[in-house]
């Protein structure tokens, strides 16, 4: 019995001594895990799988860290409805070591980013913003992080066409004059000066956090040549241009190697950077593929799912007229004729952006705005969708392919009936539409006549509608739903030059032109207005006379045609 005792207790003892060491076997206390992100662009669900990611990562590594390079708070109504400060609270839960500025982190004034940054956990770090005059730059240029015995710098660079791309009267004084750089002209010195401090102060390792991409500009091309024409950065966690780059080796202008990384946009990929006994290695999984979520960030974003809705009654003007989409009886107009709405948000589109045409299709307008308070709720209910402005620049011949295909269906309801500004036409009723479509409905050509005729184009210079020319070039502002993803067959738009497209969603622009360019008040300007497209009998048929009618009058005419017609056609109801 005693040696049997014994027995057991000898056994327990050597547990108890085995046990830790197998623990600490599993625990590798050298190698730095830094998880790493970019262009989030508000894509909330990223937020607690990279969470969950990296408390995964604690229970075997001693030293796990994530970082940010920027554009988190502005890409979705989520983002808006907060401007910011929901993103910035799922970041404080998930811990951040480091991050820095996109140019979408402006896009709320620099007003509002101050406001944000004292609410950050960890504050952003930019080397190459700076009030003109001053040596400093506006926020700290790097941090260092120790990681155990490793001292990790962290450089903030932000793209230097902010200053253009985001708002540019921010960045003046009361004068007009700037008075904030984002220092194009000395870009490279800038940085390399962070560098060289970075090492003076004792980091070991040197991380670029760069907001640059692949973007050319007349002072300086992309992140490549920004590494190619600085010395010291040991790698570079890229942002800006949406890129995926897992890992890519380029030299410095020293000689040496930089590792070059970059995970995509909307959390496509987690990046994972591993320093090992001064090795670097980065890799991007795939966030989809991975499972695991932190309940505590679920909960948060639940929460303010809840609160969203609350928020979105923030006014930001008022309208002296019912901005309509049906009748008194309830039919639906937006897909059959103009109405008032579509051309409220078609000027939107163009004199935001500052285009020469602006397009809304008529299935893209899903509510009405009453007369009274407008909120943002409101204009969400009229863009439910979170596209993204963006300009193309298109020959006269895209945009008659554009206008052919948009009246497609017609008489009968088309969601890509367009609501335009900055633009007029005609449309011969009695003929038959002869636009090719291939077998996903996307344009092909004309094989007959064309039913537009008569297309003018608003010139600026002399405030007069001119004859459209085919082989010019204009510049067309409309959503990513119709220009990049050429929605409602739109393929004319394929290869077209973009001109603008950096992240602004609808429901933001049409914020802004009330605010901005309507200062507050969307007036009678838009309870009486001269119609945009003019339905014939006829290439020589006399128009409607509208005088000073309603613009419903003309959307009577079409619906009278529709009733007629029926018969013949059906309403296309896939297109958005």
């Amino acid at each position: 019995m005693k040696k049997t005792v014994f027995s057991v207790i000898l056994c327990l003892v050597l547990a108890l001594h085995i046990m830790p060491l197998s623990v600490y076997a599993t625990q590798n206390t050298e190698d730095i895990i830094i998880l790493y992100e970019n262009d989030v662009h508000c894509a909330v669900e990223g937020y607690s799988k990279i969470s969950a990611m990296k408390k995964e990562l604690q229970q075997n590594y001693a030293h796990v860290g994530v970082v940010s390079v920027g554009d988190y708070v502005q890409g979705s109504s989520l983002g808006a409805v907060s401007k910011g400060e929901y993103i910035v609270n799922l970041m404080n839960l998930v811990g951040y070591d480091a991050v820095t500025l996109g140019n979408h982190e402006f896009d709320y004034r620099l007003s509002r980013l101050n406001e944000l940054v004292d609410i950050m956990n960890t504050k952003p770090v930019c080397c190459n913003f700076q009030r003109i005059g001053e040596e400093k730059s506006y926020f700290e240029p790097y941090s260092i992080v120790s990681y155990g015995d490793v001292d990790i710098a962290y450089i903030g660079i932000t793209t230097p066409s902010t200053i253009s791309s985001s708002f540019p009267g921010q960045f003046k004084d009361d004068d007009g004059n700037y008075i904030f750089t984002f220092n194009p002209n000395t870009l490279y010195d800038v940085v390399q000066s962070s560098i060289d401090s970075a090492k003076q102060a004792g980091a070991d390792v040197i991380v670029a956090l760069s907001h640059i991409g692949y973007e050319e500009e007349s002072l300086y091309s992309d992140i490549e040549d920004l590494i190619e024409n600085t010395s010291g950065l040991d790698v570079v966690l890229d942002g800006h241009s949406h890129s995926v780059i897992e890992s890519m080796k380029l030299t410095d202008e020293g000689g040496n190697e930089v590792v070059l990384t970059s995970t995509g946009t909307k959390f496509e990929h987690i990046g994972k950077l591993t320093v090992s006994d001064g090795n670097i290695k980065t890799e991007l999984i795939k966030t989809e593929e991975y499972d695991n979520t932190d309940s505590g960030i679920d909960d948060y974003i639940a929460k303010i799912n809840n609160e969203y809705a609350q928020l979105g009654e923030r006014k930001i003007g008022v309208s002296e007229v019912d901005l309509i989409t049906h009748d008194e009886n309830g039919n639906r107009l937006v897909r059959l004729g103009e109405t008032n709405l579509g051309d409220f948000c078609a000027d939107a589109f163009r004199f935001v952006t500052g285009a020469d045409i602006g397009y809304i299709n008529g299935g893209g307008l899903r509510s009405m705005m009453e007369s009274g308070e407008v909120t943002f709720n409101d204009v969400l209910n009229v863009f439910p969708f979170n596209n993204q402005v963006v300009v193309a620049k298109v020959s006269g011949q895209v945009v008659k392919d554009m206008l052919e295909m948009s009246i497609l269906n017609l008489p009968a309801e088309e969601g890509s009936f367009p609501h335009m500004s900055g633009i007029t036409f005609s449309v011969n009723m009695a003929i038959p539409h002869s636009v090719i479509i291939d077998e996903n409905e996307q344009f092909n050509g004309v094989s007959g006549e064309y039913r537009v005729y008569d297309i003018k184009v608003f010139n600026r210079e002399n405030g007069k509608y001119e004859p459209i020319d085919l082989n010019k070039e204009y510049t067309f502002a409309s959503h990513n739903y119709c220009i990049l993803e050429h929605g409602s067959g739109m393929k004319m738009f394929e290869g077209a030059q973009i001109v603008q497209n950096d992240g602004m969603l609808d429901v933001e622009m049409l914020e802004k032109y009330i605010v901005e360019n309507l200062n507050g008040t969307i007036g009678k300007q838009y309870e009486n207005m001269s119609p945009n497209i003019t339905f014939t009998q006829g290439f020589n048929a006399e128009p409607p006379q509208t005088g000073d009618s309603n613009i419903m009058l003309i959307t009577a005419i079409t619906l009278i045609t529709a009733s007629i017609a029926i018969l013949f056609f059906l309403p296309d109801t896939k297109k958005r």
